[in-house]
């Protein structure tokens, strides 16, 4: 069994969607980022490719690659458990922390918990999505952006 931490940070930017964890959250911005910018995936893409040893998004879908320029960041996802997958390992459970001042995202988690569950092809009841304030503290209490954290539990497949 392996554990993987994974966290990311986007600050907000205007004239983009705000999609986290594959929903798109009404609010009067998005973040900045090349691809969609879903910092929840994006942490849950880098605590498997930790977990497994295998080095973080960027390594994996660089931002210089206009391959990866919008990208759903959900495919980004299939592709890190196939990753995985073709290594031995399987998925046991994600835990993940959203960290956003606005805006609120209680009405979105059960979606977001769907979409993740999906994308790394394990049961919704593997798969926890929180989210938190920081009680107007640091950049994300100024509601500068938003970040993310996640942790998994992979475990290599007996052969």
């Amino acid at each position: 069994m392996r554990v993987g931490h994974g966290y990311d940070v986007h600050a907000f930017a205007e004239g983009r969607k705000l999609i986290l964890g594959g929903v798109d959250v009404p609010h009067s911005k998005g973040l900045r980022g090349h691809s969609d910018a879903d910092v929840l995936t994006h942490a849950v893409c880098d605590a498997l490719l930790g977990a497994a040893a295998l080095g973080d998004i960027g390594a994996h879908f660089p931002d210089t690659d206009a391959a990866y320029k919008g990208a759903d960041s959900l495919l980004l996802l299939k592709a890190v458990v196939k990753l995985l997958k073709d290594k031995g390992y399987r998925i046991e459970n994600i835990d993940s922390t959203l960290i956003a001042q606005k805006p609120k995202l209680a009405p979105y988690i059960e979606q977001m918990r769907k979409n993740l569950a999906a994308a790394s092809g394990i049961e919704l009841d593997s798969v926890s999505v929180k989210a938190t304030t920081e009680e107007r503290l640091g950049f994300t209490g100024r509601e500068e952006g938003i970040a993310a954290h996640a942790l998994c539990l992979i475990e290599k497949s007996k052969q």
